[in-house]
């Protein structure tokens, strides 16, 4: 898998996270083990120089120190703090992926990882992705909690039934790296496993050219939504889906609610948890009625209504565009390797 040899102390890096992962890794280890040393010399210096030598010795007073009772308090309050900033800057760049990201579905289920890219391809146990490009994947579980891990990227996400989890990353190496189920998920779990290829942009583009593509979610979806009867409803006396996805959808409590992929999925199978502003809760359960795959056609659906440039899922012209590194705003970009 990649260049990594069998004594290699940690995975390959090769993505946008690994070496700012790395770095702050082996700096609470220096600083945990630094400690360690010094607080065993110091029990031991202690333990020698402060001995009683004979039964008839009475010990020297020995005044305390205010000068350094606060040093040794700042110090490690100190280093705290920079691994709190720098760990919670770094958890919160891997977990906010940008809007122009890739999207992936992924399913786990004992014991397999079932995959889908937008244009239809699907792989199991494997997932190919270029290089340099966000990929966001939007997994659920169909049965137990598995975890999705990928160590040369740095990323382990628990995936849970009955929900949607996102996790990101932008490859940065071309090669093959391990997959693993981390989280164990019966007795097959140690079998869980998977390679993800990552590819030069060009690869991947030859790469979905070659493999025969099942039916696109969104064109799915859309079907979904017209066997089901939804176009009856939505946009008469329930709320339109075009423009939905990423919008703050204002609530019949007062609140709103940022229309994500969690969101779109807790509508779809329980509509009553969330009852849009001005609409009375007509909506019927689709849970046990669809399956995961099922609810992710439609979410694509919708997410595809959300876009007027978008081409409909039906268009002969409708096919997977050319992905490239998106034009990020500042706070989404991660820097590389060498720059501030």
């Amino acid at each position: 898998m990649g260049d990594q040899t069998p004594f290699q102390l940690l995975p390959e890096n090769a993505s946008a996270f690994s070496h700012a992962s790395d770095a702050l890794t082996l700096f609470v280890l220096g600083v945990c083990g630094l400690f360690t040393v010094l607080i065993f010399v110091l029990i031991v210096w202690f333990s020698l120089r402060y001995r009683r030598k004979s039964e008839n010795e009475i010990p020297e007073r020995i005044e305390g120190s205010i000068l350094l009772e606060i040093v040794w308090m700042v110090i490690p309050f100190g280093l705290l703090l920079v691994m709190f900033v720098w760990g919670s800057k770094l958890f919160l760049d891997m977990k906010r992926p940008p809007t122009r990201a890739l999207q992936i579905d992924v399913i786990g289920k004992q014991w397999m990882w079932k995959i889908q890219h937008p244009g239809g391809q699907r792989e199991i146990d494997a997932l190919h992705v270029p290089t340099g490009v966000p990929i966001k994947l939007i997994m659920t579980s169909q049965d137990v909690i598995h975890d999705f891990f990928v160590p040369a990227f740095r990323i382990k996400q628990d995936v849970l039934p009955g929900s949607f989890v996102t996790e990101w990353f932008i490859a940065t190496k071309p090669g093959n790296y391990h997959l693993f189920c981390s989280e164990y998920c019966g007795t097959s779990h140690s079998r869980m496993v998977g390679t993800v290829t990552v590819m030069t942009p060009e690869d991947y583009q030859s790469w979905l050219a070659g493999v025969v593509p099942d039916e696109r979610p969104a064109r799915a979806g859309e079907r979904l939504f017209n066997s089901y009867g939804c176009i009856q409803c939505h946009g008469k006396i329930a709320p339109t889906m075009a423009g939905l996805y990423n919008s703050k959808v204002p609530l019949s409590d007062g609140t709103t609610v940022v229309a994500d992929e969690e969101y779109l999925r807790e509508s779809i199978l329980a509509p009553a948890a969330k009852i849009v502003a001005g609409y009375a809760p007509v909506m019927p359960s689709y849970s046990g009625r669809l399956s995961d795959e099922q609810v992710f056609q439609l979410i694509a659906y919708i997410k595809e209504l959300a876009s007027a440039t978008t081409q409909p899922a039906d268009h002969p012209d409708a096919q997977l565009p050319v992905y490239q590194l998106p034009d990020l705003p500042p706070a989404n970009r991660l820097p590389t390797r060498g720059q501030p």
